[in-house]
């Protein structure tokens, strides 16, 4: 048989009994951390979620699935690609090791089908797994490829994991999903070099629209390659023959669920995880030792060689989330990093313009460049001529590092604060913790559609 082949029969014999009790519990709570960051992309600072919903009006469509936020309903294609471009909007979406965005390309697809087939939260759950699977094992593939160069991984990885979630909420058989994934090979792509721009957030949006469009498309019976995923096929186009393993792709699948080991990072800052290291390494000096503006000379970030973070003058709040420099530099003067962090307001104010040209990046080669492996160390030179200095080697929320259940629900509460009325956080909490027992999510996604997309100041 064929890898495809042997994928395909995997995913469809899997059922939602063979998931473990401790992989159901974090599939539930990417299911809450993916719903809550969506609503929060809604008010993005730049106006991403208002153009999303205008241009989704633009587009019609039947009215099955909810716009997250939007207060109104489009298709199951059109409401996956909204989603999609909410969920990776801050850069607040969930990641793993190898890098990896799961969630912002998968979870808007099943929303949206589930929505509109009234799917059970078994299925949702079951699907969630899968999808998050397949991404893992890709990634474990190609884990020699260079991070944030060539293709963005949401585009990638996250789009056959979309085709993955889409086609078992879809029932497809065997059949139909390998002419799924076979349709998704000519749907994958995105490109790394529109980080910092609303267009990368569209790179998850455009892989959940994809998913329901290949499944869709395979039921009705379009044809497609067979073996996509085999020899000469996607891996080695998107990532390059030199930096794959092909037969790591299916080995050891699901034994155990790389969604439990090696576990799920959920962000605790809305920013680019590289700069979660010198953003909580900065927090903690400033915290420890009371620093303001005015008590600091100069900084001095001690970090990997890795350029895709070197941003000394982000052009933007949004681009200000890529930028080691700038994350650190509000870090140092808010002692907290959140979602107006990354506004243009914010990032031209006048502390942060005078700061921001003295905190420096010192990208050196003996500290290793992976991330499960590097560490950030923070380095302030006061006017009083003292340093002092904070290294971080893992960031909190980091896989090994899990956040805690009241962590996790404050950074939901703070996400819909301003969204949701209280009851109604509290409520959304309350279905997703229980989503297995119930026969569909109609009225979970009734509540978050009505959602204010509220831009914080």
């Amino acid at each position: 048989m064929t890898l495809t082949e042997n994928l395909v029969d995997i995913l469809v014999s899997t059922k939602y009994e063979d998931i473990p009790d401790d992989v159901r519990e974090i599939a539930r709570q990417v299911c809450l951390d993916g719903i809550g960051v969506m609503i929060a992309g809604a008010g993005e600072p730049l106006g991403l979620g208002r153009i999303v919903f205008e241009y989704t009006k633009e587009l019609g469509g039947s009215p099955t699935s909810s716009l997250i936020c939007g207060n109104f309903k489009s298709n199951a294609l059109n409401a996956a690609y909204a989603n999609g471009c909410l969920a990776h909007a801050l850069d607040f979406d969930n990641t793993w090791w190898p890098l990896n965005h799961p969630t912002s390309p998968t979870l808007p697809a099943i929303l949206a089908i589930a929505e509109r087939d009234k799917s059970p939260g078994t299925e949702i759950i079951r699907a969630v797994t899968l999808a998050f699977e397949v991404q893992g094992r890709m990634r474990v593939a190609s884990a020699a490829i260079d991070a944030g160069t060539g293709f963005h991984k949401p585009g990638v990885s996250g789009l056959m994991g979309a085709v993955t979630a889409s086609g078992i909420l879809l029932q497809l058989d065997k059949p139909e999903f390998l002419r799924a994934i076979g349709i998704g090979g000519s749907r994958a792509g995105s490109i790394s070099t529109n980080t910092g721009t609303m267009t990368k957030s569209s790179h998850s949006g455009h892989a959940a629209r994809m998913g329901v469009e290949c499944a869709t498309l395979a039921r009705l019976g379009w044809t497609a390659n067979q073996d996509m995923l085999g020899k000469g096929g996607f891996f080695e186009l998107f990532y390059g023959a030199e930096n794959v393993e092909l037969d790591l792709f299916l080995q050891d699948f699901a034994k155990p669920f790389r969604m439990a080991n090696p576990g799920v990072g959920f962000k605790k800052h809305p920013a680019n995880y590289f700069t979660h290291r010198p953003i909580d390494a900065a927090i903690k000096l400033a915290t420890d030792y009371d620093l303001h503006a005015e008590d600091i000379d100069s900084v001095i970030v001690d970090f990997p060689t890795f350029h895709y973070v070197d941003r000394p003058e982000p052009e933007s709040g949004l681009d200000g989330k890529f930028s080691v420099q700038y994350a650190t530099t509000v870090a140092l003067l808010d002692r907290k990093v959140k979602v107006a962090t990354f506004s243009d307001k914010r990032r031209f104010a006048e502390d942060v313009k005078a700061l921001l040209p003295r905190v420096h990046l010192n990208m050196l080669d003996d500290i290793p460049r992976s991330f499960q492996d590097c560490h950030a160390v923070v380095r302030v030179k006061t006017k009083k001529g003292k340093e002092l200095v904070e290294r971080c080697d893992k960031p909190r929320g980091m896989w090994g590092l899990p956040l805690t259940r009241d962590e996790r629900l404050a950074k939901f509460r703070d996400c819909c604060e301003f969204a949701l009325p209280n009851g109604h956080i509290g409520k959304v909490i309350e279905l997703v913790e229980k989503l297995e027992s119930l026969d569909n999510i109609t009225e979970l996604m009734d509540i978050i559609r009505m959602g204010r997309a509220h831009t914080p100041e």
